[in-house]
């Protein structure tokens, strides 16, 4: 739908498009479907030769250009990409804008009425009341990136058994921080089950499913380290507690050396066991999934069977 407004006529000055969308508000929001529809107007912008900014809400890309910082002399256009035109900051934009030519691009349009629609020069939407849909979202199209690895956290805040040895807020802490500087898919797993609660797998065959397709499994916990290996995903592990325990007895059972003592996880410790389990730790791990399958672990149900025989004695 393309739908010329009765905003006021464009006396366009500067020379350049500024982007604009939710992204760009203090208070709105950055989905992925905004940064995808952008980055398909930029692919377009940049195969005409034509310069622009996009404009960033400073909590979310505290260092891009703020809206509030963009002056309006140095644009000729301002376009605003995707989502629903209403609310009194699209307003606002076009009072800041006034002597622009005022585009929204792919977006919703709730009411034509709407004071945040009608401030458009143009308005070509993807949906609007009483027009057919035929015009597919702009993310559709967007250029591809390539896909950053897909990182699966499991952490536990908790452990009171080991009492003054406990550092695990610490540990939670050091990894989220350090993986938020990641680029990377993150995911957070849970290795609790409740067959309650959609949030969680209800059964240890859904949790294996969700971890048989990471690339990488953090963690500072026993089974997070297990069930990684199982699946033969590279496990990055963190010993929580002080002087270590279960978690650094069991990565030594199998064999396993990305473990990182609580004492010592620093940011280039981290970076360096990160790289090698997107690397050759991958060859590692599913060779030590191929042997736990190959040979599974027999010292402790031998144990078992010998002690409920000569119970039975």
């Amino acid at each position: 739908m393309s739908t010329p407004t009765d905003g006021p006529d464009a006396a366009p000055r500067g020379g350049r498009v500024l982007l604009t969308g939710w992204f760009s508000f203090l208070h709105g929001e950055a989905t992925v479907g905004d940064l995808l529809a952008l980055d398909r107007v930029r692919a377009v912008l940049d195969r005409r030769g034509t310069a622009y900014d996009a404009a960033w809400s400073g909590g979310f890309h505290p260092r891009g250009l703020r809206l509030d910082a963009a002056d309006p002399g140095r644009y000729r256009a301002v376009v605003f990409i995707c989502g629903p035109l209403h609310g009194p900051q699209i307003e606002d934009l076009h009072r800041r804008f006034p002597h622009c030519l005022r585009i929204a691009v792919g977006v919703s349009v709730l009411d034509a009425a709407d004071p945040a629609v009608r401030g458009f020069h143009r308005v070509l939407a993807r949906d609007a009341p009483g027009v057919p849909p035929s015009l597919r979202d702009l993310a559709v199209s967007a250029p591809r990136s390539p896909a950053p690895p897909v990182v699966g956290v499991a952490l536990t805040r908790g452990q009171g058994e080991y009492g003054g040895r406990r550092r695990h807020e610490a540990a939670g802490d050091t990894l989220t921080g350090w993986l938020n500087g990641k680029d990377c898919a993150r995911l957070d797993v849970e290795t609790r089950l409740d067959p309650g609660d959609w949030r969680l797998a209800a059964t240890a065959a859904q949790f294996e499913a969700v971890v048989a397709r990471l690339d990488v499994l953090v963690t500072n916990r026993l089974h997070g380290l297990v069930t990684g290996l199982r699946a033969g995903v590279p496990v990055l592990a963190v010993d929580a507690v002080a002087g270590g325990a279960k978690l650094t007895a069991q990565a030594q059972a199998c064999d396993w050396p990305a473990l990182v003592p609580v004492e010592k996880a620093d940011t280039a410790g981290l970076d360096r066991w990160w790289a090698w389990c997107l690397d050759e730790g991958r060859a590692l791990a599913r060779q030590r999934s191929e042997e736990f399958h190959a040979a599974p672990e027999t010292a402790l149900l031998t144990g078992l069977t010998a002690a409920l025989d000569g119970a039975a004695r």
